[in-house]
């Protein structure tokens, strides 16, 4: 199992699937906003959506490609992070992430990232690790930008959201570079 404490108020905890419904009831009081930098938003219509998710993840998990984690700051779930699969063959992996928007402001991405980040370097000896955003989304940015990732460029039109495409930022971060820059952020 995947459990790591941040700090004294921030949890990383495996996706279970008892988080389904808090998780989906996070998801529709914030609706308006996730909607707008995450294109599965609309085809969340239920806990069984979440509960069919987090099976998926934990399929992963089990075969070693990759994991998600509830967030968990003050005992509660505000949102979730993970990896998007495992080449092992390269060492590489990317971060996906998402927060509920009244609890952003407050460092909490920040570190549970620098936690992941630390995690897939040190224990699972991962090389190479991606973050994507689109380029509007600043806060999303601001997260890879403050850990030290390096902006490797833009890709056009790399997903469609819901009726339009959003341009991708790629950040990278590789390993020997993170004991130079693993501590920039906290």
């Amino acid at each position: 199992m995947f459990d790591y404490n941040v700090d004294d108020r921030i949890q990383l905890k495996l996706l279970e699937p008892r988080y389904a419904e808090e998780i989906y009831h996070i998801i529709v009081n914030d609706r308006r906003y996730l909607r707008q930098w995450l294109p599965w938003i609309d085809g969340t219509n239920g806990p069984e959506d979440i509960a069919l998710f987090i099976h998926s993840t934990l399929e992963a998990f089990k075969d070693n490609n990759g994991f998600h984690a509830a967030i968990f700051y003050q005992g509660r779930i505000v949102g979730c992070i993970g990896l998007h699969g495992i080449d092992w063959q390269h060492r590489k992996t990317s971060i996906g992430y998402w927060l509920a928007s009244g609890f952003q402001g407050r460092g909490i991405m920040t570190k549970s990232c620098h936690a992941l980040v630390r995690h897939v370097i040190l224990e699972l000896g991962i090389n190479r690790i991606e973050i994507r955003a689109a380029v509007q989304n600043q806060r999303s940015r601001a997260i890879p930008e403050r850990l030290g990732f390096t902006n490797e460029g833009t890709i056009r039109e790399a997903e469609w959201l819901y009726d339009h495409y959003v341009d991708h930022i790629v950040y990278g971060l590789l390993k020997r570079e993170w004991g130079a820059k693993k501590d920039l952020c906290i």
